[in-house]
């Protein structure tokens, strides 16, 4: 028992850093640009497609992680000025419409580009091995590196943001747009960083999941759920927020699929706690969001000020 609950455990970290990455630049979007942007985890998708295609290209994930970066960059900056600049100051209605076409369209876009069928990106072989932790239980040594990069990605973050001129007018712009626009910031270059930061963070998540989730057309809309949860709880605007809401949601969610019908086997048959179990495991993460929401409404770390 005390090895599935480290390997589950394990496996809500790794889940709850790739939601990390993809939170961290949805969260800034949202609070700095005041932008919903439905179509982020389309970028998500985007990041993997570009990381599967390279590394076939050049034989090598590591090449192809590095290429696909700037290429999802590129994307985003694109998308940006093509696209999402023309929705600054509109209604959130008119944004959450805009965006959800983009959805289809990227989609569709996919599809045409590189076709219905799924596609695979292998493992590396330098990451292919397991790691061991205790007694006779192994850990995937990918997993492992996700964890590391996502981990590492958090710090290079949290030094951006609270260490650096231009994280300061993140947080600024996150706490009062306004005013930050008032005293002379250009605030449509700020939001153009914004959001290709926004991009290749979800363009990264999306690359490093490749080799071990199938890579298809709308494999971005459950992860873009899920993101959501994760910057209601940990505040709009909060990278910090993001992080701890990601590892929160993915524990939750990780461990209630495991462990729930084995908790309900105490006090109900096998067979009816099994699915009494998947059927209440996917409403934990919601649980959380409510629980935390009644406690505290504006999530556990909102940028001061925030909307």
């Amino acid at each position: 028992m005390l090895n599935l609950f480290l390997i589950q455990a394990l496996n809500g970290v790794q889940l709850g850093i790739l939601l990390f990455l993809v939170a961290a630049g949805l969260t800034l979007i949202f609070g700095v640009m005041d932008l919903i942007n439905l179509a982020h985890g389309a970028l998500y998708m985007i990041g993997a497609y570009l990381a599967a295609t390279l590394t076939a290209a050049t034989g090598s994930f590591g090449l192809g992680l590095l290429l696909a970066l700037p290429a999802t960059l590129a994307f985003g900056l694109a998308l940006e000025v093509l696209v999402v600049r023309h929705l600054y100051g509109r209604d959130h209605l008119d944004q959450v419409l805009a965006t959800f076409g983009l959805i289809l369209i990227l989609n569709e876009g996919v599809r045409i580009v590189w076709g219905a069928a799924p596609m695979s990106v292998p493992v590396p072989d330098a990451l292919s091995g397991s790691v061991h932790l205790v007694g006779t239980l192994h850990y995937p040594l990918y997993r492992v590196a996700i964890i590391a990069a996502g981990l590492a990605t958090a710090l290079g973050l949290h030094l951006l943001v609270n260490h650096t001129r231009l994280g300061m007018r993140l947080r600024a712009g996150a706490s009062n747009g306004p005013m930050v626009a008032a005293l002379g910031v250009d605030i449509r270059r700020l939001f153009l960083v914004v959001f290709g930061l926004g991009a290749m963070l979800a363009g990264f998540a999306g690359a490093m999941v490749a080799p071990i989730l199938s890579v298809d057309p709308g494999m971005g809309d459950s992860v873009l759920i899920l993101t959501f949860v994760v910057i209601v709880i940990g505040g709009v605007g909060s990278v910090r927020g993001a992080f701890v809401a990601g590892l929160l949601v993915g524990l939750a969610d990780q461990l209630g699929r495991t462990f729930g019908p084995i908790l309900l086997r105490s006090v109900m048959d096998a067979s009816a706690a099994s699915q009494t179990g998947r059927t209440l495991a996917p409403m934990l993460i919601y649980i959380l969001m409510a629980a935390v929401l009644f406690f505290r409404p504006s999530g556990l770390f909102p940028a001061r000020g925030s909307r």
